[in-house]
């Protein structure tokens, strides 16, 4: 038997990729599809930014500051096309939604394991997000992000590391909170180290693109539903205002001092 020549789709599983759009709507409706596309994409880019967090989580212990900020330069890149993509999905309208909507049932954009995954290795750690999701796929991975140092504590580290003194948080498995001792060595890091300001700065950037695609995201649900409670019965838009915070509260509280 000829063993299936290996080529583009094969590499790729496109077969397994392009299989994987199944509309429940009866009979089905046209928006639905786009609208399962859209966040399978989602999903890849949250993969890929989770796996770029992974090696500039690396770098920062290591003090490899240039190479750290390429990745933080791509993972801002990705951020860009991912707060794009929401341009696609409001071209759907409240009423194209609605009918397919209840064909979700309790299916809700909180469930995406690994959004929060990325949440908490940025810092944006809550025990009752972890609890709500247990027994779901990938919680134990969940639970690996919400146990061990975040981002930021990787660059506490790496200042540490360079000779500022500040050690490191007591508790890691809380999030992060504006520290004003920490803000103090920022300020002296800023004025005297152009190296770990490039990071800093880097980081500003990152940040700045998720609350992009935060505030973009609760426009477009509110767009799209009002009001209304979200899927799955969380709050909806109410509940996505509330996460319109920094990452880095540190980074933007030292932005009046100079």
């Amino acid at each position: 038997m000829n063993q299936q020549a290996f080529n583009y789709g094969s590499y790729l599983q496109l077969d397994k990729i392009l299989d994987a759009q199944h509309p429940r709507s009866k009979p089905e409706e046209h928006d639905e599809h786009l609208f399962i596309v859209i966040h399978q994409v989602y999903e890849l880019w949250f993969k890929q930014l989770i796996h770029e967090l992974d090696h500039l989580h690396e770098l920062l212990n290591e003090g490899f500051t240039d190479r750290a900020g390429a990745v933080l330069n791509r993972m801002l890149k990705i951020m860009k096309t991912v707060v794009a993509q929401i341009d696609v999905l409001e071209t759907m309208t409240p009423l194209d939604f609605l009918s397919f909507r209840s064909f979700l049932e309790d299916a809700s954009g909180f469930q995406s394991l690994q959004f929060r995954e990325m949440e908490f290795a940025l810092g944006y750690k809550r025990r009752s997000t972890l609890d709500a999701l247990e027994g779901t796929p990938r919680w134990e991975s969940l639970k690996k992000r919400y146990d061990g140092p975040s981002l930021w504590d990787a660059f506490l580290k790496l200042l540490e590391g360079s000779g500022y003194q500040v050690g490191p948080r007591p508790d890691v498995t809380q999030p992060v909170t504006a520290d004003p001792a920490v803000q103090e060595v920022l300020l002296d890091m800023y004025r005297n180290n152009v190296k770990l300001r490039r990071v800093a700065e880097n980081l500003v950037d990152l940040d700045e693109g998720l609350q992009e695609w935060r505030y973009r995201h609760v426009k477009m649900v509110e767009r799209t539903i009002g009001r209304k409670p979200g899927t799955g019965g969380s709050q909806g838009v109410a509940y996505l205002q509330s996460t319109l915070n920094p990452f880095f509260p540190d980074l933007w509280e030292i932005r009046s001092r100079f």
